[in-house]
């Protein structure tokens, strides 16, 4: 089973909308056996907080219904259970670094080689969930083609 880590900094806004794109990727094309895919924090401020109201009305709004989720902030023990760390911008990066004491095995990367910015900031809710589907689609294929999945 492969193993995809998203993270931001709250854990409320992109990391849980791209958990959410990622697993119904997946589900549409019966690989859920073939995954484990969540989400986490570099931040503690939101530790148990739902998904933001206006990231949950995006998802929706694109088919994806019923998403629970509770915030939690990513571990060093993360690093070893996790295949991907997938990262939405290069703080987000530098922190996960520093949680995990490096990237020894190459695990930690931005989502499709882009930052995605915070809608938290933006407002643009729309705009961080169409980078974030491009982003998944991509490393759904990479995945497909590279891992025995």
């Amino acid at each position: 089973m492969l193993k995809i880590l998203f993270v931001c900094h709250g854990n409320i806004c992109r990391s849980p909308m791209a958990e959410a794109v990622m697993k119904k990727i997946v589900r549409d094309n019966n690989k859920d056996d073939n995954f484990f895919i969540s989400s986490a924090a570099v931040s503690s401020e939101e530790i148990g907080s739902d998904v933001y109201p206006p990231a949950q009305e995006v998802l929706k709004k694109h088919g994806i219904n019923n998403f629970s989720h509770k915030a939690r902030k990513l571990t060093k023990d993360d690093y070893d259970y996790y295949d991907y760390i997938i990262v939405m911008d290069e703080y987000n990066k530098t922190r996960a670094y520093d949680i995990t004491d490096g990237d020894r095995d190459s695990k930690i990367r931005l989502l499709n080689e882009e930052e995605i910015d915070d809608p938290w900031y933006t407002g643009d809710f729309e705009k961080a969930f169409d980078e974030i589907q491009r982003g998944c689609e991509k490393l759904y294929l990479e995945i497909i083609n590279t891992e025995s999945v």
